[in-house]
């Protein structure tokens, strides 16, 4: 009797250690393979693709501390739980300011809620409990040099404190979410562009630039420079003129990108839908465009342009308006009305982006060309991928190609609008309709059991 119980003992036991094991070494996979899947239709629950980019590719540690209180924790791990997924090298702590103050004061910390990213030496205050405060942080700890974005004037360009609808105020926002300082360079001002400028933005100019002001984005481009040429058509409408900038267009054309004197409308459904506007959905494997698959770009009244690599340039195409689109020639009308039999018919391109040899190792000057200077506008940046395509030529601009992909986006506003008709019909039908329904029938009910 006692050899059996000893027996049934030990295999219970037995059983109750593997199940143990069993238990431990999937608890084990389990946090070494966190695997989640987000359901939502706007991805709410999902980092970002720059996030993500950004943190698989990280080749030093990092480390994330966040001090706050104890139930200030749980809203912050749902986030910061999932930069810990994507990569080993980085760490994240949570302190308890209220517990350790001896610490905060030590950390510099004055404030609950405080996020502190730090590689090595290299320390960044978040700026905010969101994705892109967050990653903007760990950016600015892993790039430390200083980007400017220079955005010229003189003659005629879309303006940065203009916060009407062709102004650039959002641009301004943009850029500096995205790391980047802002300065502005007037072209008739300067006999060279300075070398703090990073990037120098030509953002639609409507004058002609004289020749020395031209001479000077040549040598810069041809001097390892890296420009961004915004030019829209050269429109002679009533009170819409854009100067044809034919010193600047020969420029372009000597490094292999021909400007079309024409405007490309789209008067498909989904054009017509949008005020003719161009939608742009067919990207090419630059880096820059790579990733915009699925994020079409909206072009209010562009211009098409051809490209073509040259003995020092390397020109590739972007991307290109769809087959339902026109290129007009006539500048002088201002009504927009193609002709199938006459006008020429898509696809066109609308931008290009190209290298020029210096014959200096790893100093080639680098530009892209887009027709068009109002899809960064405050009417229009934040359309479909407008703002990732900008931010995406700021970054192959300035060798930061390791940032170039879909950036972080504010959480999508589900909330249904209602007028007041609607909403006191909402009230009649829940308060009154529907529970009247529910009396009659139980009522009705009564009345056949009886």
């Amino acid at each position: 009797m006692n050899t059996r119980q000893q027996k049934y003992s030990l295999y219970s036991t037995a059983y109750i250690l593997v199940i143990v094991a069993v238990l431990g070494v999937a608890n084990y996979l389990a946090n070494k393979n966190n695997k989640t899947y987000d359901t939502t239709s706007n991805k709410r629950y999902s980092l970002s693709d720059q996030t993500v980019k950004v943190v698989k590719g990280l080749s030093k540690d990092v480390q994330i501390t966040y001090w706050d209180n104890q139930e200030g924790f749980t809203q912050a791990k749902d986030l910061l739980g999932q930069y810990t997924i994507l990569s080993s090298k980085l760490k994240v702590e949570y302190v308890d300011a209220i517990k350790k103050p001896a610490l905060a004061r030590a950390a510099g910390i004055t404030n609950l809620g405080t996020i502190i990213v730090e590689s090595g030496p290299k320390r960044e205050e978040a700026k905010g409990m969101t994705e892109e405060q967050i990653t903007s942080a760990l950016v600015r700890v892993l790039k430390g040099t200083e980007r400017t974005v220079c955005f010229a004037q003189g003659g005629g360009e879309k303006e940065l404190e203009k916060s009407a609808r062709d102004g650039y105020t959002a641009v301004k926002d943009i850029v500096t979410r995205d790391n980047y300082k802002l300065d502005t360079l007037n072209l008739l001002e300067t006999a060279e562009i300075p070398a703090k400028c990073t990037v120098l933005v030509v953002p639609g100019p409507k004058f002609d630039y004289p020749a020395s002001a031209v001479e000077s984005l040549k040598k810069h481009v041809e001097g390892g420079g890296k420009v961004l040429f915004m030019l829209d058509p050269p429109f002679n409408v009533d009170k819409l003129k854009v100067a044809e900038n034919k010193v600047l267009v020969d420029v372009l054309a000597g490094w292999g990108v021909t400007m079309n004197k024409d405007l490309v409308v789209d008067l498909s459904r989904v054009g017509q839908m949008m005020g003719g506007a161009v939608l742009a959905n067919k990207f090419e494997s630059h880096p820059i465009v790579r990733e915009m698959s699925g994020r079409p770009v909206v072009m209010a009244f562009p211009r098409s342009m051809e490209g073509k690599s040259g003995d020092k340039t390397t020109v590739e195409k972007l991307f290109s308006s769809m087959t339902s689109s026109f290129a007009l020639t006539d500048l002088t009308k201002a009504e927009i009305d193609p002709n199938p039999d006459k006008d020429k018919r898509g696809p066109f391109t609308m931008s290009v982006a190209g290298s020029y040899k210096t014959g200096v190792e790893n100093k080639d000057g680098r530009f892209v060309v887009v027709g068009n200077s109002s899809f960064i506008d405050n009417g229009n940046i934040q359309l479909y991928g407008n703002s990732d395509l900008f931010l995406n030529m700021l970054a192959w601009l300035s060798a930061d190609e390791d940032l170039i992909s879909i950036r972080p986006k504010d959480p999508e506003d589900r909330r249904i609008q209602l007028e007041q008709g609607q909403m006191n019909t909402l009230i009649t039908v829940s308060q009154f309709v529907l529970p009247l329904i529910a009396l009659g029938g139980a009522v009705w009910i009564w009345r056949k059991r009886r």
